[in-house]
């Protein structure tokens, strides 16, 4: 694989749903992919979905600070450098009420959509601070669950949230080595998660009601766009979400 004067864009959970439709996106506006997740089987079939040499899988636990680790040299030794990380890998449990949520539940939620993000936009930011040019591009998943709960949410509703402050902490951190984060704000895609809303979901006033979804296509475009972008311009929000999704006047 040559990757003299390539852009190299690293996706987690990027064997399927939004992670894959953003990796898509990013390939068809020039980059090559790292599509990094915990199932190397799924990640390698995914890799076929690419044009020859525009992808490869990695394995990776982000909730692990070694796996991070091992992954980060292995781009820093395969590829020099790298422009945009897209800290999409997320993980969610059954809703209950706050009272009934087991700790191991919230723990497991938090380490991965909070502590995950965490670790690979610290690793991201050293190798972009030492690499030549110097800067790249940061962008968060932080689901519309940033802006609004749904009923009997707190650990995912709660790294979300946490999600926006670590966001506006690395772009302001990144300023003098010309790394920018934003984050896009993502409502009912068509996706395993997404999908839900089709049967289907919990309103604030407990009654159950169908919601819009959008083509996950969408989604990856709008990753790409804010990926293609000079460094000197950021998208620190964006929400991309079904025109008709209740999520404006919820409750």
């Amino acid at each position: 694989m040559s990757t003299e004067n390539a852009k190299i864009a690293l996706v987690t959970g990027g064997g399927s749903g939004i992670g894959l439709s953003a990796a898509k996106a990013l390939e068809a506006i020039g980059f090559t992919v790292i599509l990094a997740g915990r199932n190397k089987e799924k990640l390698d079939q995914a890799v076929k979905l690419f044009a020859a040499g525009q992808a490869v899988a990695r394995q990776l636990d982000v909730t692990s600070p070694e796996s991070v680790a091992a992954l980060f040299q292995d781009i820093q030794e395969t590829f020099g450098r790298l422009d945009v990380l897209f800290n999409n890998a997320g993980n969610n449990v059954k809703d209950v009420p706050i009272d009934e949520l087991p700790v191991e539940d919230w723990l497991s939620v938090i380490n991965t959509n909070l502590t995950g993000v965490f670790l690979c936009t610290q690793a991201a930011v050293k190798l972009m601070k030492q690499q030549s040019p110097q800067g790249g591009r940061i962008i968060n998943n932080g689901s519309i669950s940033a802006q609004s709960p749904r009923p009997n949410s707190a650990p995912y509703t709660a790294s979300k949230h946490a999600i926006t402050g670590l966001t506006k902490s690395t772009a302001l951190d990144g300023r003098a080595f010309n790394i920018a984060c934003g984050q896009i704000d993502v409502g009912n895609a068509a996706t395993d998660m997404g999908n839900k809303a089709l049967a289907g979901r919990m309103q604030a006033d407990g009654h159950i009601a169908e919601e819009p979804v959008i083509p996950v296509e969408r989604v990856g475009e709008a990753v790409a766009f804010m990926a293609g972008l000079p460094l000197d311009t950021n998208v620190l929000t964006m929400t991309v979400m079904a025109s008709a999704m209740p999520l404006v006047g919820r409750g």
